[in-house]
């Protein structure tokens, strides 16, 4: 586990999308296939959580108009989205 957290999201993106062809194509044994999909499961959930940690790291906290704040969307520059 503790390698699958050492993964960019990048290089957990192209890990899943070559199971995910394998699996597809239909020819690998059966233990194989469970086993890649356990995997492909993982991979998912690994790239999700790390995608939620940039989510939550592109908001801002703003005014919420009755003295506190809130979290919101970073709003980025035309030039950069």
């Amino acid at each position: 586990m503790d390698e699958l957290k050492a993964l960019t999201f990048e290089a957990a993106a192209v890990e899943l999308e070559v199971l995910v062809q394998k699996l597809e194509e239909g020819e690998l044994p059966l233990e194989e296939t469970v086993s890649c999909y356990q995997r492909g499961q993982l991979l998912a959930q690994h790239c999700q959580s790390l995608l939620d940690d940039v989510e939550l790291r592109i908001q801002e906290l703003a005014p919420d108009g009755e003295g506190g704040y809130r979290a919101r969307a970073l709003e980025l520059p035309e030039e950069v989205r």
